[in-house]
């Protein structure tokens, strides 16, 4: 097992950030995308159920479904702005 100042040492080895900007970036945005997408696994299932059980909830069942993936759309938008 690796001490703490070796690990350091390791990760501290060329003397910058273990990670560049983008690469930051794009940890950002795929872990975002992994949690939306586990987020409307859920909506999913019970918006095909609630419509299923009466028509009328189609449309709440769809903006239900579409408001995680503003998440993703906003992270898309700021790595633009920002970098």
């Amino acid at each position: 097992m690796l001490e703490a100042t070796e690990l350091a040492n390791v990760v501290l080895q060329n003397g910058g950030p273990a990670l560049s900007e983008n690469g930051a970036a794009a940890i950002a945005v795929g872990l975002g995308a992994l949690g939306t997408g586990y987020a409307q696994r859920g909506i999913g299932s019970a918006a095909v159920g609630a419509v299923a059980e009466d028509d009328d909830m189609f449309v709440p069942g769809l903006i239900f479904t579409a408001l995680p993936e503003t998440l993703i759309i906003i992270a898309f938008v700021t790595i633009f702005l920002v970098g």
